[in-house]
């Protein structure tokens, strides 16, 4: 295996839309996105410059230590990005407002990814019981800034009684991301409550090369540009009434998550190609 295959000039993002994967250690992708004898410690590697961002998972079953995150830092190219899933016990807290020490925890120790750090994800799992004024506590818990860097957040409420204009408003007023989910199985809007846009694209198949078929993803394309350009995509679901006016220009991030995960590399790599055509 020659260092060839990590000198060339990685993704860059396209008036601020990237696309990636979650995560980068699965076993089909070997022979299939990584080449044949690339060994695992070298995946990240191999990963950071074939997509622009990648969502790290690992961090919701556990933190890393800082030097983990460190070692993440180094080992991918300038410019791209990483965002983070919270650790699920944050989330599952009796009492989110006395979360604090154990957000402290998170955040001190993810933000040695440098500016390799973009959004960092809490996940809220159907199932879990969100009572309003603790949930508004929490969300004053979470930092803007952190380690001289300013903190992006997203939130993806998967309780469906929750997610309504009311949550929306809340968000909004806090400056934070929700995540658009394009799956049946979860709540799924696109209102814009940010100044970035947070996509999971969540219906890749199996039997189509590139994930989704050329069509949807140049539809895909489309909607980045408008996303990113202050705009917001009249063909997807929405709480609330889509505003009159565009917003500022925004960064926007896309990911291909689960479904047929083997294909979702290509997937991502295939609308980073479409963008810059």
């Amino acid at each position: 295996m020659t260092d060839d295959l990590f000198t060339a000039a990685p993704p860059k993002p396209v008036d601020g839309i990237r696309a990636g994967i979650g995560g980068w250690t699965f076993a089909p992708w070997r022979n299939n996105f990584y080449p044949t004898g690339l060994v695992q410690r070298r995946e990240l590697e191999y990963a950071s410059r074939h997509v622009s961002a990648i969502e790290i998972n690992g961090t919701y079953y556990g933190t890393q230590k800082p030097a983990t995150y460190a070692k993440w830092r180094d080992e991918t190219p300038e410019g791209f990005l990483f965002s983070a899933k919270a650790p699920k016990r944050i989330m599952a807290s009796r009492v989110l407002a006395k979360a604090g020490a154990q957000v402290e925890d998170f955040i001190g120790g993810i933000v040695e990814l440098g500016d390799r750090l973009g959004p960092l994800v809490w996940q809220f799992d159907r199932g879990t019981k969100i009572e309003t004024d603790d949930f508004t506590a929490f969300l004053e818990l979470l930092p803007k800034q952190a380690g001289g860097r300013a903190l992006r957040h997203v939130l993806d409420v998967r309780d469906p009684e929750f997610v309504d204009a009311r949550y929306l408003a809340l968000v909004r007023g806090h400056g934070m991301a929700t995540v658009f989910t394009d799956s049946p199985e979860h709540p799924s809007f696109a209102d814009v409550t940010a100044d970035f846009v947070y996509a999971r694209l969540m219906r890749s198949r199996a039997d189509v090369e590139t994930g989704y078929p050329g069509d949807e993803l140049r539809q895909w394309a489309v909607r980045a540009r408008q996303w990113a350009a202050g705009k917001e995509p009249d063909d997807l679901p929405r709480i609330s009434p889509a505003p009159r006016k565009p917003a500022a220009k925004r960064d926007v991030f896309i990911y291909f998550i689960s479904a047929a995960k083997e294909r979702n590399p290509a997937a991502a790599m295939t609308l980073l190609q479409e963008l810059g055509a």
